[in-house]
């Protein structure tokens, strides 16, 4: 039998998915760099850079910052595994897919989850996240999609921060589709655990998850009475590795090269620029889109600006029309 060892050559495409998106040369070709050993003395340096970055990005002074090796799932898994122990409650806010992915992986974690549901399309309503909270008791946390992929709907993160902390309990919000493209301030608005993914509006290749745990969060990952259930995501020993240098697994140091330069371009922007060119852009999609007679899942007042998700006319064969596009 012989094997094809022709080179790939992928074609290009202009990327209007949810991800991962187009990405800058410079960042392709930090990518390409030389291998250093992921102990190495200039390597480590490059790691201090993105942790520095990665705060700016994330707006927030949180020494607990770094990404996670994995797509964006990785640190949905990671903030779960992390925070909750074997018979906690866990109250999810869900108004989309991965609002019941987040759910499903905590109740995976041994949580005992309580699940908030929303209408597709629709933001979370805090209010009613507050009622769940009085009904259950003691919770450990309480989870949010910042920007729902599936639908493009934004929730108010704030509002949910204030809810969460006056029952005691911690906030984990997943800002996969938001972090670098909407506006997001992890501290004031007093976020406990954040975690978001490097190939959407970060703008880097994926295979990294940024994530970011307040000194409060790190005070409920500290005082476990369990082992946390997975080797490889145990923050405990990640930020051994990230302060300490102290060696847990091979870092994917090409792809860290990718996102230090795919933060800098965001720095050299200004994040609150990227923010408002997001917003200006999404903004004109929408009027396109609104002008060819098609619609849009999300409601107008909570439309993210990063990501619009399109309703298929009934008479159109979406699945057809997707490989037109392409």
């Amino acid at each position: 039998m012989t094997q094809d060892t022709a080179a790939f050559m992928p074609p290009y495409r202009l990327l209007m998915g949810a991800g991962p998106s187009n990405v800058h040369p410079r960042v392709l070709q930090a990518m390409a760099s030389s291998l250093v050993g992921h102990l190495d003395p200039n390597f480590l340096a490059v790691m201090d850079d993105v942790r520095s970055l990665l705060r700016y990005v994330f707006r927030t002074e949180n020494p607990v910052t770094l990404p996670i090796s994995g797509t964006g799932t990785a640190g949905m898994e990671a903030a779960m595994v992390n925070i909750i122990e074997p018979g906690d409650t866990f109250v999810v806010a869900i108004n989309g897919y991965f609002g019941q992915r987040l759910g499903e992986i905590a109740g995976r974690s041994g949580a005992n989850v309580i699940a908030v549901e929303h209408e597709m399309g629709k933001a979370v309503d805090a209010e009613r996240v507050r009622e769940a909270l009085a009904r259950a008791g003691k919770v450990k946390a309480v989870g949010v999609v910042h920007a729902e992929t599936s639908t493009g709907a934004a929730s108010s993160i704030k509002e949910i921060a204030d809810v969460a902390h006056e029952a005691g309990a911690l906030l984990v919000v997943d800002a996969v589709t938001s972090l670098g493209g909407v506006e997001l301030h992890v501290d004031e608005w007093g976020v406990d655990v954040c975690y978001s993914c490097t190939q959407k509006c970060i703008g880097a290749p994926p295979g990294l998850a940024p994530l970011t745990l307040s000194p409060r969060a790190v005070e409920t990952l500290q005082s476990r009475t369990t082992k946390v259930r997975s080797f490889y995501l145990d923050l405990t020993e990640l930020s051994s590795y990230w302060d300490r240098r102290a060696y847990h697994h091979t870092a994917p140091i090409s792809m860290i090269y990718a996102l230090r330069e795919a933060l800098r371009l965001i720095a050299e922007e200004g994040v609150e620029a990227r923010w408002e060119r997001h917003t200006r852009n999404g903004e004109s999609l929408r009027a396109g889109l609104h002008a060819m007679g098609l619609n849009v899942v999300a409601d107008p007042e909570v439309q993210l600006p990063s990501l619009t998700a399109v309703r298929a006319p009934e008479e159109v064969d979406e699945a057809q029309a997707r490989r037109y596009l392409l």
